[in-house]
């Protein structure tokens, strides 16, 4: 398994970031997915990068000490889930982010790779903390 962790701390109060990620699809917009529907605990999410489209389908799941969590149901990675921990700081709030993956074989390329996810979902995680920031 791959893993790409992001941290952050933003000047808002943790009942006000908690908050603002439950507004699941509003969150994950911020990520700059191309698009995000969100149906109950389902999300489906189509990103283009370059010349390949992915196509996600998630699930909110409840995991121990997560703020939001959720886990891949249908897509690309024979495996991953990503979890967002909240936490009171000092003046503030710090958050985690952590995506694990594993890419099934038939999309590891010469263009895609577990180098370009972990970059790409950096991209992903660092905004969504941009807008928390902006709380």
């Amino acid at each position: 398994m791959e893993s790409v962790t992001v941290s952050r701390q933003v000047d808002a109060d943790p009942e006000t970031v908690r908050a603002a990620m439950q507004d699941v699809g509003e969150f994950m917009r911020a990520a700059g997915f191309d698009e995000v529907v969100v149906e109950g605990d389902r999300i489906e999410l189509t990103n283009r990068l370059g010349l390949v489209e992915i196509e996600l389908t998630l699930e909110v799941v409840e995991r121990e000490g997560a703020d939001l969590a959720y886990v891949q149901r249908d897509g690309i990675f024979r495996e991953m889930w990503t979890e967002y921990r909240v936490e009171s700081a000092d003046g503030g709030t710090a958050v985690e982010a952590t995506t694990e993956f594993e890419l099934a074989a038939k999309f590891v390329g010469p263009i895609f790779d577990s180098t370009v996810v972990k970059r790409q979902r950096r991209k992903e995680l660092t905004a969504q903390f941009d807008s928390l920031a902006e709380l």
